[in-house]
């Protein structure tokens, strides 16, 4: 699926769309994926709600200039200027993986409001990222200038490390095929190098004082981000819900959509009737 519109930011160009009518649902990615994880998602829900999908820069159908930054900061602070362009006053908003701190960022570093937020699958606690991640942030150059067959090899081995059931060769080429050209290739070692944990440790402690509705949804067998992250942040986001699906991994989407889509779907009509 294509994005049709563009956001120009600070010399980056962030690939957005938009589906249905109603109220406001702002669908966050995060790495090393791209708003394509969230298109069945957006159709679905575009039956009742505005549905807005967008890649953030460095991913995807964005813009992935090797001078621009591309960490967790640097999205937080776009995503909060983007609802401003969409004239989104409270939109609600889900959030996958990195998408979850691009998030909260947002909200509590540079003020966007939310109706509610989703967060599935997120990375929001210390101590994240594995082993993988820090060999190659300490060693980004030589990775990117690996042989194209090597990396796609790498590449499919880490994503097929997200899914708890497997993916088809379809769903692996989706996922893949942002990160395949000498470009991408480049891109994907470039946010790997700038992932950092000082982004949510900066925010971590004041997830007591978010006071919006939050659900927390996670699979059960998520090998990257362990469930039991899912239950302290919980615990700390006050007021929160904790759903649990079983048989899923980090790849959520996929291992368990029909799962994940009554949930979303089920938290989103709740907080859009009339109280």
């Amino acid at each position: 699926m294509e994005l049709s519109q563009t956001f120009e930011w600070r010399g980056r160009s962030v690939a957005w769309d938009r589906f249905g009518d109603g109220p406001a649902v702002v669908m966050c990615h995060g790495t090393p994926w791209s708003s394509q994880l969230w298109w069945p998602f957006a159709r679905a829900l575009a039956a009742e709600f505005s549905v807005y999908l967008w890649d953030m820069p460095g991913y995807g159908q964005s813009s992935k200039d090797g001078a621009h930054d591309v960490d967790l900061g640097v999205q937080g602070e776009l995503l909060a200027d983007l609802l401003r362009h969409w004239n989104l006053d409270a939109p609600h908003v889900v959030a996958h993986d990195y998408g979850g701190a691009v998030s909260l960022r947002a909200n509590l570093v540079h003020g966007a409001r939310y109706a509610s937020l989703a967060l599935v699958d997120v990375v929001a606690l210390r101590p994240w990222g594995s082993d993988y991640l820090r060999l190659v942030a300490e060693n980004a150059d030589v990775f990117a200038a690996q042989p194209a067959a090597v990396h796609r090899g790498a590449l499919e081995a880490y994503i097929a490390g997200a899914t708890h059931r497997g993916l088809t060769p379809a769903q692996m080429a989706l996922l893949t095929a942002p990160w395949l050209s000498e470009e991408g290739q480049v891109a994907f070692y470039r946010q790997i190098a700038e992932a950092d944990e000082r982004y949510t440790d900066e925010i971590q402690d004041r997830y007591a004082s978010i006071d919006i509705p939050v659900a927390v949804v996670w699979g059960r067998d998520d090998a990257w981000i362990p469930v039991d992250r899912a239950e302290e942040l919980a615990r700390l986001v006050p007021g929160s819900t904790l759903e649990v699906i079983d048989g899923a991994g980090h790849l959520i989407q996929f291992d368990a959509p029909v799962e994940l889509a009554v949930s979303l779907h089920r938290w989103l009509t709740a907080q859009s009737s009339p109280r």
